[in-house]
């Protein structure tokens, strides 16, 4: 009789769930189809390009879903630029989003590091790490630590960063009660700050190409350019310090932050809501190894797959294809497992990514939409005529955070940015890797706090929690270094002036 109530009880409240779920959805279709038919064609959308991304913002709030979030505010700026055609419209942004070289790279880097990384749970090479650094690790600081050294150390990429770190030091963090959102903090503040510092990273490589391109810098000039601006990149040098603070015990826990560590210290550091994957049917390796051979088992993939990275030009996705192919037949030679169970591992990989990749995707198609509305050149636009050289490296650098934020574009968004933002800069008198440094520690925000950014998403991932308990965990940290940046850039812009 009980269980009956409660169903018809249960019942009810979907009922009026998805009851009040359409009327919000009907209310806020009218008010953006309102907005298009009251604009004339001709006109710019000026401050109301920012009404996507808001939705976006509020939305995933309010349902802590970031995936469903970014496709309402897609679906309410197609309502804004035609609220009478959205299929077609839909289907062709979604088609040249998913045909991007760029989205492609992404999926099958994000899938062939899945894969490897499903490889070394299964064969029992992870395990074997694990016990080694709790043979070494005594403290709950020191796990804190190891993991800021690993991130830290591994500069080349911050995909790698994210997905390799948190994967490698979860099993001992767990055994010190570290939440998981910690963990994901920690990986995250180093996986950016750390690929913009160092130029022999894919972000270096990226930007160093996008000056040269620019004409900011001459052909083959670009990396020292960038290299030079390196001490300038404030939010990376505050991330990094502030994360260190952190790991070492001397800033504390705040908000919902303190919450997680409360509810880990009380022996429960995977959140309740997050449910992790399991392995392909508990699949075992087939061969139980040393621990010496387990060590060198999972220590020779990592160090391949970073030394073919950097071999292959600092090209992520070559190196982590090599890896996955040598890594398989290494592991066959020596019936660790079978080549069939290796394959299933690395499918198993893409299916474990499927959910942050999707709303990857949906930031770029979020990007799409915001540079159909102008939104990106309305921002900037609107700030110049007010700018002068103390304040304009500090705007810049609060500006760009924002879209940065707002689109999670840490890379694309600059291609639009760079050439309005330099001419400014020259015209002013700023110095050019004052300015590049304001740009860099924008992306690095950008990239850290931006909820549905590709980096917040896989380092939620690899650590094992969603990406809203680690977006909303990490966010008063970010806020801190963010602030610390604008006062930095202002006395930068003072004492250049």
């Amino acid at each position: 009789m009980n269980m009956k109530l409660n169903d018809a009880v249960e019942g009810q409240y979907h009922n009026k769930r998805v009851f009040l779920t359409v009327i919000v959805a009907v209310v806020i279709y009218l008010a953006f189809a309102w907005l298009s038919t009251s604009r004339a064609p001709d006109q710019s959308w000026g401050a109301l390009s920012l009404l996507p991304t808001l939705l976006v913002l509020v939305t995933a709030i309010v349902s802590r879903r970031p995936f469903e979030s970014m496709i309402a505010g897609c679906v309410a700026g197609l309502v804004m630029l035609n609220p009478f055609d959205l299929v077609s419209p839909f289907a062709d942004n979604m088609s040249m989003v998913l045909g991007n070289e760029t989205i492609i790279w992404i999926v099958l880097v994000c899938g062939l590091m899945g894969g490897l990384i499903q490889l070394l749970e299964i064969s029992g090479c992870l395990d074997g790490f694990s016990e080694w650094l709790q043979k070494i690790i005594k403290s709950r600081r020191q796990s804190l630590l190891a993991t800021f050294a690993l991130g830290v150390v591994v500069f080349i990429d911050d995909y790698l960063n994210c997905l390799a770190v948190s994967t490698s030091v979860k099993k001992l963090t767990d055994v010190y009660n570290v939440s998981r959102e910690k963990l994901a903090y920690i990986v995250d503040s180093t996986a950016a700050p750390m690929c913009i510092i160092v130029p022999i990273s894919t972000w270096a490589v990226y930007f160093a190409g996008l000056l040269e391109e620019n004409g900011v810098a001459g052909d083959g000039e670009g990396i020292g350019l960038y290299i030079s601006a390196i001490p300038y990149m404030a939010y990376a040098w505050f991330a990094l310090l502030i994360v260190f603070l952190v790991a070492y015990g001397i800033l504390g826990d705040w908000g919902p932050m303190k919450k997680a560590e409360a509810r880990a210290k009380a022996g429960n550091p995977v959140p309740e809501a997050f449910v992790e994957e399991q392995l392909i049917s508990n699949v075992q390796a087939k061969r139980k190894l040393s621990f010496k051979a387990n060590i060198a088992n999972f220590a020779f993939p990592m160090i391949l797959l970073i030394v073919s990275t950097v071999y292959f030009e600092i090209d992520l996705l070559r190196g982590a294809l090599l890896t996955c192919f040598v890594t398989v037949v290494v592991y066959w030679m020596q019936g660790i497992l079978s080549f069939e169970t290796q394959v299933e591992a690395i499918f198993k990989g893409f299916k474990v990514m499927l959910y942050p990749l999707s709303t990857v995707i949906g930031g770029f198609f979020l990007k799409a939409i915001n540079d159909e509305l102008g939104m990106t050149s309305y921002v900037i636009e609107a700030i110049t005529p007010y700018m002068t050289i103390i304040i304009f490296p500090a705007v810049i650098f609060a500006v760009m955070a924002f879209l940065t934020f707002a689109t999670s574009s840490s890379w694309g968004l600059y291609v639009l940015a760079m050439p309005i933002v330099f001419p400014i800069s020259i015209a002013l008198g700023v110095s050019t890797p004052l300015m590049i440094g304001a740009l860099l520690s924008a992306s690095s925000f950008g990239s850290h706090a931006c909820f549905f950014s590709d980096s917040s998403l896989l380092a939620a991932q690899g650590a094992g929690c969603s990406p809203m308990q680690h977006a909303f965990t990490q966010f008063p940290y970010a806020m801190l270094g963010a602030g610390l940046s604008v006062v930095t850039f202002l006395g930068l812009g003072y004492m250049m002036a």
